[in-house]
């Protein structure tokens, strides 16, 4: 055997899209199904395990085995779940991921989308969303059910065997995939470096669990607390609501089409009094801060870290790892003098310090989200980061010397690509400086072909 080729089919109360499956196969009630196989693409094979079926022990033993390859459309969630079926850790060396093929080569993302892309004679069965839904995740209780809250193979045999045949349909499907991709193979450095991000997710980082806990309840808090205030001063019943707001606005002679972060902005630099009050209070209630930490909240495993936040190829166009569940690569930035303090007043869920000594709980709860992510214990945190690193090769690659005689002038490579494209002198907080953000753009859209 080279190749083995899997689907599966999962049960878990945990909902996966808000979790991720880390979380997800960590749950309790964390349940395998069905385990759809094929090997070095022959007839395939569903192991009904809900029906006492067991997985052929050699089957058990490829899983662990480098030199065989494992194969999966979003091979993440198999290795994962798998890893939590057999009770240890799979390592991710060995293990292919036909969407991580797929996105090299700039295709979608979803196996029914590639499979139409690439006109495959069999396509993904697109009654599976349904059956996903009835055996994969918990059900309502209603007198129809009985008040179960799972819907069990017995409960509608006929689904069941459809359920199986959609899991069979998905493993031919992956291996038509990459059959076809066959001309186009991934390169050996590049499926190292998916295994390097496998094991990166599966090491996870650490949270601050209590940190976490009390900043949520500090925002609330301060949430009722400042929409209380605005339902005072504006005689709303939820004054939150843009279009109550919008309208309360008119009646004090103020027009706006709009209540975007950017347009509140704009109007508290023109207006004064109750109405400036309760644009100021629009902002702090806008403000999305406490989400980062419901996202780690949501997503912790047992072991108190988070895993899954990169995913490989995320960005199909260009190759960028992709942030997912708490957005780790667009985390606010912290500038404090006092952050030390702040952060020990936010754990302890010191509510009437935080009150008294801060203008905006709600920015200062932004600004201590990167402090929620800790090293393990006797461990240290070093950060470090490129400075334009991909203009940087990209102008090295491509031999363009007024960008590396730039770099080498240590002068500000947006505010250059904007002088070259518009001709002007440009500069960062002066002359022709709104000119800049263009610059950014071009630089960062333009470089891949």
């Amino acid at each position: 055997m080279k190749q083995i080729s899997i689907d599966i089919e999962t049960y878990s109360s945990t909902n996966l899209n808000q979790t991720g499956v880390y979380r997800y196969a960590d749950s309790d009630d964390f349940e395998l199904l069905l385990f759809g196989y094929a090997t070095d693409f022959g007839p395939v094979k569903v192991v009904d395990l809900t029906q006492g079926e067991k997985i052929p022990p050699q089957i058990i033993e490829v899983l662990d085995n480098p030199n065989i390859i494992k194969s999966a459309f979003n091979a993440q969630f198999e290795r994962v779940c798998l890893s939590r079926f057999v009770g240890h850790r799979l390592k991710p060396t060995g293990w292919h991921c036909s969407r991580v093929w797929s996105a090299t080569l700039g295709l979608p993302l979803s196996l029914r989308d590639i499979g139409s892309v690439l006109g495959l004679p069999r396509q993904k069965i697109t009654a599976g969303k349904e059956l996903v839904r009835y055996f994969c995740t918990p059900c309502k209780p209603t007198k129809a059910n009985q008040n179960r809250t799972r819907n069990f193979p017995y409960h509608a045999p006929d689904k069941w065997q459809q359920f199986k045949q959609y899991n069979q349909r998905d493993v031919e499907v992956e291996m038509e995939i990459t059959q076809k991709l066959e001309c186009f193979p991934v390169p050996q450095n590049e499926w190292e470096n998916y295994w390097m991000d496998q094991d990166i997710n599966d090491r996870g980082i650490r949270i601050d669990q209590q940190l976490v806990n009390n900043a949520i309840k500090c925002q609330n808090v301060f949430h009722d607390q400042y929409l209380q205030t605005a339902k005072e001063l504006t005689g709303l019943a939820n004054p939150n609501s843009p279009l109550q707001l919008k309208d309360w606005l008119q009646q004090q002679g103020i027009k706006t089409n709009s209540l975007s972060k950017a347009s509140v902005a704009q109007l508290l630099q023109t207006t004064t009094g109750t109405v400036h009050q309760v644009l100021a209070l629009r902002q702090l209630l806008s403000k999305s801060s406490v989400k980062k930490y419901q996202a780690m909240q949501k997503a912790m495993c047992q072991d108190g870290r988070v895993h899954g936040l990169l995913q490989f190829y995320g960005a199909n166009r260009t190759g960028r790892w992709a942030g997912r569940l708490v957005q780790v690569q667009n985390l606010p930035r912290n500038s404090m003098p006092d952050l030390e303090e702040a952060r020990e007043l936010v754990k302890q869920g010191n509510v009437p310090a935080l009150a008294m000594l801060y203008d905006s709980v709600p920015d200062v709860l932004s600004q201590l989200i990167r402090t929620a992510f800790i090293p393990s214990k006797n461990h240290h945190f070093y950060v470090a980061d490129f400075s334009a690193v991909e203009a940087r090769v990209i102008a090295w690659l491509s031999n363009e010397k007024w960008r590396q005689e730039s770099f080498a002038k240590n002068e500000d490579i947006y505010c250059a690509s904007a002088s070259q494209m518009f001709g002007v002198p440009v500069v960062k907080h002066g002359i022709n400086g709104e000119l800049r953000q263009k610059g950014k753009i071009a630089e960062l859209a333009l470089g891949y072909g």
